[in-house]
């Protein structure tokens, strides 16, 4: 369990957030003395758009093309030879 004064969680209240989502117990003290927990009120929230686990997930869902980025140029200035 982690304990935190007031003035911690002020400055660093993402931070706990995050830590509460994964399953931390986080009490926030006064005084001393324990006055708030953070739980979560459901499920972990799904990443942004944007992020990389979203932009693995596009990856892996698109159709695979068997050409190396190498070849792909090969072709690309091979016609430009011609």
């Amino acid at each position: 369990m982690g304990t935190y004064s007031v003035a911690d969680a002020k400055n660093h209240l993402p931070r706990l957030i995050d830590k509460a989502l994964d399953g931390e117990e986080v009490v926030i003290t006064r005084r001393g003395k324990p006055v708030v927990e953070l739980k979560p009120t459901g499920e972990r929230p799904a990443p942004p758009i944007g992020s990389h686990e979203w932009l693995d997930a596009r990856r892996r869902a698109r159709p695979k093309v068997d050409i190396s980025s190498v070849e792909l140029l090969n072709l690309i200035y091979e016609s430009d030879e011609e």
